[in-house]
């Protein structure tokens, strides 16, 4: 992380408790930090450039235009990494956004990778019953979807090795609270400059620096099949879940008071809160067991 990076809080930005940064101000200074932060980032490791896995989407694509103002467009690289069919028209949308914004981009597909996983490490790991995905295949779909996103972040991982890049992981505050991510996969990268952004303030900041209106208005997604959404998956969109964690992780509020200011379902806000619980060894380093005192912190 770049050495003068500051986690983005309400009093940076002349926000106050239990509000968003979406006026102008304050998202002039959060996109300044950003910038900052990458520059910093990325001069600090002497990296050459960063690599960006864009999928057409808002998050990958307000985090690729913010890099090109911190580093230059030819210090930038984005990758478009499609498994499924119905990925490529997002692919393609990537594609015109790198070509406006003047960036390198490449288009490599995991089909055949995937395919070549199912076939050399699933088969050998499913008994019979488990290769029947009729009788479960939600919990398929989420394990297959897991390994799609772990071969994506190997492509960007090998491409930052060989070109001596930083990856910028595209994740944003909401995705990051709720787990909603793959450890090891898009969880993984070396800094994530919307990290510290609701989805709600994301969707501001891109209106703000300009993003065209067809990228800010899709329905999220994390492309792991057809037809799947954000919403669905989480259980509630993001209107509903970004008030909620506000209130509960930065005010501190329960989960009953948050509920009855918000006039949201309880059944509902406690299972936005308990994936927020459940899914917190994503958010921290795999643990040690405390030897001696020691504690696996090797960073002093």
């Amino acid at each position: 992380m770049g050495a003068n990076r500051k986690t983005i809080r309400c009093s940076d930005t002349g926000t106050t408790r239990g509000s968003f940064i979406t006026d102008p101000d304050s998202l002039e200074q959060a996109r300044s930090r950003i910038v900052d932060d990458i520059r910093a980032t990325v001069d600090n490791a002497g990296a050459q450039g960063a690599v960006v896995a864009m999928s057409g989407g808002i998050d990958s694509t307000v985090t690729a235009a913010l890099a090109v103002e911190a580093l230059g467009s030819d210090r930038v690289l984005g990758l478009g990494l499609p498994c499924h069919k119905t990925e490529h028209p997002s692919v393609s949308e990537a594609r015109t956004i790198a070509e406006g914004l003047g960036i390198e981009f490449t288009e490599i597909q995991l089909r055949p990778l995937l395919e070549a996983f199912e076939e050399t490490v699933a088969s050998e790991l499913e008994s019979a019953a488990d290769r029947d995905a009729s009788g479960r295949p939600h919990e398929r779909n989420h394990a297959i979807g897991n390994v799609i996103a772990r071969l994506r972040m190997c492509c960007a991982y090998y491409t930052a090795n060989r070109q001596h890049r930083l990856v910028l992981g595209t994740a944003n505050r909401s995705e990051w609270l709720l787990g909603y991510f793959t450890k090891y996969g898009d969880g993984a990268a070396d800094t994530y400059p919307l990290g510290d952004l609701y989805k709600t303030e994301v969707w501001a900041l891109a209106t703000q620096i300009g993003i065209p209106r067809r990228i800010v208005s899709k329905e999220p997604t994390a492309g792991f099949w057809a037809d799947q959404t954000d919403a669905d998956e989480l259980g509630a969109s993001y209107d509903v879940i970004d008030p909620l964690l506000q209130r509960l992780i930065d005010d501190g509020e329960s989960i009953r008071e948050a509920a009855d200011m918000l006039d949201i379902d309880p059944e509902t806000a406690r299972s936005i809160a308990w994936l927020s619980t459940e899914t917190r060894h994503k958010r921290t380093m795999p643990p040690t067991p405390g030897i001696g005192g020691r504690d696996g912190d090797t960073g002093r």
